[in-house]
This record gives structure tokens, sequence and C-alpha cells, in this order.
């Protein structure tokens, strides 16, 4: 059964945005990071994608398919789906699903067969997806930065107290240490 994995990217003040929004300063390795054996490791992990309408939203839709690393189905949490329906291919496909993240997570897992749910971008997500105990596995790149202000991937909440967390694996990648996490509840 596929597994779900959340993941981002911080500085080590644990922003994952400046105060402007912007995620830059934490992907200066972006251009060296894809022909890594850590991104083609992920991808080839990857049966599924899931992400917020947000982060749907962030670029053109119509170049997800045959651009995007993750040619495979996506699923997307929205209120709303878009007006029209971005392009797809025999391969990237795209599911708006408006009845909550329980929803989003089982359609996704249906997409991605034996092969696992990736979660990316989206920090309200996230924390949907782990307050809920939907997450089976934690990823968190951590940048050499310090934002200093901006915006958090965990605030004070005490249901994300609640998880439980296992040390799966600690990876260096090139500038970035990429944490690996076992969610336990």
């Amino acid at each position: 059964m596929a597994r779900v994995i959340f993941g981002m990217t911080m500085s080590i003040d644990g922003y994952v945005a400046d105060t402007e929004g912007s995620a830059a300063a934490l992907y200066p390795d972006l251009a060296e990071l894809r022909p890594t054996h850590y991104m083609t490791e992920m991808i080839d992990e990857t049966g599924a994608v899931l992400m917020g309408r947000h982060t749907f939203a962030m670029g053109d839709p119509d170049s997800y398919a045959g651009r995007y690393e993750f040619q495979v189905p996506i699923v997307v949490v929205t209120h709303e789906p878009p007006p029209v329906h971005p392009r797809e291919s025999d391969k990237l496909t795209f599911t708006f699903v408006t009845d909550g993240v329980e929803a989003a997570v089982s359609a996704a897992k249906s997409s991605a067969g034996d092969r696992d749910v990736t979660c990316v971008g989206g920090v309200d997500l996230g924390r949907q997806l782990l307050t809920k105990g939907l997450v089976d596995e934690l990823r968190l790149d951590v940048m050499p930065v310090l934002l200093g202000a901006g915006q958090r991937l965990f605030e004070p909440d005490a249901d994300l107290a609640a998880l439980g967390l296992r040390k799966k694996s600690v990876l260096e990648v090139g500038p970035r240490t990429s944490l690996r996490f076992t969610v336990t509840r």
C-alpha cells in the first residue's frame, strides 16, 4: 500500500518562505539538485503527487504535463477546481478534490498503486495531513540559511506535539541536510 510522504525545505530557524513569501533563498541548489540520486530516487518512488491549490496555481498549470519532474497523477486539494482543466499527458493527470484532505489522500493512494504519494509544497496542507494522522513519513530538508522571519512550517500546535517521530535517515545532498522521519503517531 502507498505511503504518504510530506516534506519541505526550510531554513535553520524553521522558515519555509521569507516575509515576502519567497522561498528562493532555500533553493540556490535547485539546478544541481535535479540530476542527483536524491531526486531520481524520489521521482522513482512516487506514484502520485498530492498538492494544495496554492502550490498548484504558483506556476502555469498547463506546463506540468511533460515538464514537471513528477510525471504521475496529481491530486489537488481545493475548495473550487479551476474553471479550465489543465493540459494532461498519458502519465500526468489532474484530479481536483473538494471534500477534504482525507478524500484527497484516498484518491492519491488509489492513483499511486504500490508506489508512494508525495505531498509537495503547501504548509497548510502539510499541517492538515500531519494533525489528521495521514502522513507516514516526514522529510525535512534544512538549508544553511537563517531567514529571521517569514512563514514557519511548524507553529505551536498541541495536535502536532502528539505525533511520534522515529529517525529514519540523515542525508547530505550538496548544501542541504535531508532529515527523514517515520511518523509513529
